[in-house]
């Protein structure tokens, strides 16, 4: 069958169309995208405001008519922490669904973290062993940890690279006094999650999702995407230190000159970078793997699942 999955993120809106049937890989046939950056459209009180709504409203219905156009039979709708964390959500939720007539699911953080950490369970397959899987979003970071499909450990922590330059880093470029105060924040907030996932040992394999980390692997020399899904790509730590003071320096259009980084997001690349970092010398890795599959293809493999459970 032919499945849409309708993601409303903190950065895009993004609708990927797949032909799937249980038990398949999943299959890549159309990808529409809209650059909607809610988290930051929220006003003082934390409120998506009436323009974000309106907008939020248009790209939806965008999406519904390119998945009609392509086919879609059943589509899965769902929104993360800029819609979960907005002071107006259930407001917001009421008018994509009365103006849209589409039900938007929202993921808690944990359930984005371990839907993501089934598809890293999934690409890299069982041999992987144990995984330590790091997603950072428009919103928010992600990290979970296993040796089975669902984690043993899965936390959900506000580090998203959008969030973090909307509310640390208002100058281009940035001012070296807030990009300290952005790292002590950062690393605070990691190192408190650090002592839940270190108890079940060292892992086998980091793995990295997100737009955020293949743009960094890939200025530091991972293939580009065009190469394909299935070159390895990696990201070490040495490289990602050196690239941030040479990031800090850099406004967002020297940014977005730089190999695989796109205009929408050349000004969240530094603030990604230094959760990056951080997440990386806190948790002790040296090199992370990148993998092409996270959340929209972890509710695509849940869904098939439940749907070949008699």
């Amino acid at each position: 069958m032919r499945l849409g999955v309708l993601d409303v993120g903190s950065n895009t809106v993004h609708l990927l169309v797949v032909d799937a049937h249980p038990g398949a890989r999943p299959l890549p046939a159309h990808s529409h995208k809209a650059e909607l950056r809610l988290a930051q459209l929220l006003d003082e009180s934390g409120a998506i405001d009436s323009v974000g709504v309106d907008k939020l409203i248009a790209v939806v219905q965008e999406a519904l008519e390119a998945a009609e156009d392509k086919g879609v039979e059943d589509l899965l709708p769902f929104a993360t922490s800029a819609v979960r964390e907005a002071s107006n959500a259930d407001d917001v939720l009421a008018r994509v669904r009365a103006e849209t007539g589409v039900e938007l699911q929202v993921l808690t953080g944990a359930e984005e973290a371990r839907l993501t950490f089934l598809a890293a369970r999934r690409w890299f397959g069982w041999s992987a062993g144990k995984l330590l899987v790091l997603d950072i979003g428009g919103g928010s970071l992600e990290i979970a940890y296993g040796i089975d499909e669902e984690p043993d450990a899965a936390a959900s922590l506000p580090l998203g690279a959008g969030r973090l330059t909307a509310g640390w880093l208002p100058n281009d470029p940035a001012d070296p006094e807030d990009i300290r105060a952005l790292r002590r924040h950062v690393r605070a907030q990691i190192a408190r999650t650090v002592g839940e996932f270190s108890r079940f040992g060292a892992p086998d394999h980091v793995v990295a999702t997100s737009k955020t980390f293949r743009q960094l692997a890939r200025i530091a020399g991972a293939a580009r995407s065009a190469d394909g899904l299935y070159v390895q790509r990696e990201l070490k730590r040495r490289s990602l230190e050196d690239w941030v003071p040479r990031l800090a320096a850099m406004t967002t259009a020297e940014r977005a000159e730089l190999p695989g980084v796109s205009d929408g997001r050349a000004n969240q690349l530094l603030a990604g970078a230094i959760v990056a970092a951080g997440a990386m010398d806190l948790f002790g890795v040296e090199t992370l793997e990148i993998c092409p599959w996270a959340l929209r293809e972890g509710v695509i493999l849940r869904t098939l699942d439940q749907m070949a459970t008699p």
